[in-house]
């Protein structure tokens, strides 16, 4: 048993202005870090397109339609301040969903022991019927759902680690008791939710925000005190790990410090309550991370941990 990385050529055709931070060096950083020889037992499989059933799961058909729609033969059309779409944009968020589901897949049935699917753009801050933050489609939420309508998972943990809060994952399981959703993030910061006080309809949101300054002690604390538990508690048939590394202290766009190893140290504690709880059964989701150096380091870390490394 193993790990599978899923990736895709589409990811780099998203194209964003130029100096935005969601540029296609980020996939290009990560899968360098993943080509050296420690990495060689992966297994990796392209990621195949998403169907527009499976955007359904979380994405309404109009709001589907309309992304769509958008979509330009040349160009960049501006969905917000800072979500933008190319030529290719389409094509890498639909390789995006395809690859989160597939991972789910591969993991749902035994062929492989944990999966990471490595695309851009992320997806946690996508709402049901909003594409904003850089997102699109929310590959997290729609690999939650599709565990649940395809190999009948009752219950779905997904814990998010971005330095900015999943305001999307949050707002689509909001009244679902089925999902758990945990989130450490730094407050206040984009897009401003994620509260303590955010519990959702049924208490299964979980939020610990942290504070500007804060490094590994602070994330590690609110992990071990507020989120493990929960979703140890939850007893989830399939953890999710919706995967951004902007917490590192070298990324430009947050003010948290945590390191490498506290990445590593996350995953393997999150390993261990799946060991307990379902099998062993984790599907991370690439999120944010835009300091190049910052985001190779830390996917790498959380990749060998998932090998057992």
């Amino acid at each position: 048993m193993t790990t599978l990385l899923l990736t895709h050529p589409s990811s780099l055709a998203h194209e964003t202005p130029l100096g935005h931070p969601e540029r296609p060096d980020r996939l290009r950083a990560v899968e360098a870090a993943l080509e050296t020889e420690r990495f060689a037992p992966l297994i990796r499989e392209a990621a195949p397109r998403g169907t527009l059933e499976q955007v359904g799961l979380c994405h309404p058909h109009d709001f589907v339609e309309a992304v769509l729609a958008a979509s330009p033969a040349q160009g960049l059309v501006p969905f917000d301040a800072d979500t933008t779409m190319s030529p290719g944009t389409l094509e890498a968020v639909l390789h995006g969903v395809g690859g989160a589901v597939q991972a789910v897949d591969e993991v749902m049935t035994g062929r492989v022991a944990n999966a990471f699917s490595a695309t851009r753009p992320p997806g946690h801050h996508a709402e049901s019927v909003k594409a904003m933050g850089f997102c699109f489609f929310n590959q997290a939420a729609i690999a939650a759902r599709h565990a649940q309508r395809r190999h009948g998972a009752e219950r779905v943990a997904i814990i998010d680690w971005d330095v900015h809060h999943g305001n999307g994952t949050q707002e689509i399981f909001w009244d679902d008791a089925s999902v758990l959703y945990a989130s450490s993030h730094e407050m206040p910061l984009y897009p401003g939710t994620g509260a303590a006080s955010e519990r959702g309809a049924h208490d299964t949101i979980v939020n610990a925000p942290l504070s500007a300054g804060d490094g590994s002690d602070a994330f590690r604390e609110a992990m071990e005190s507020v989120l493990l538990p929960r979703i140890a508690g939850f007893s989830p048939d399939l953890i999710i790990i919706s995967a951004g590394f902007d917490a590192h202290w070298r990324d430009p766009l947050a003010n948290l410090n945590l390191k490498e190893p506290d990445f590593a140290w996350a995953t393997q504690r999150l390993m261990e309550i799946a060991d307990r709880q379902c099998g062993g059964r984790i599907v991370s989701v690439l999120e944010g991370g835009y300091d190049l150096e910052g985001l190779s380091r830390s996917a790498a870390a959380h990749v060998m941990a998932l090998m057992r490394g």
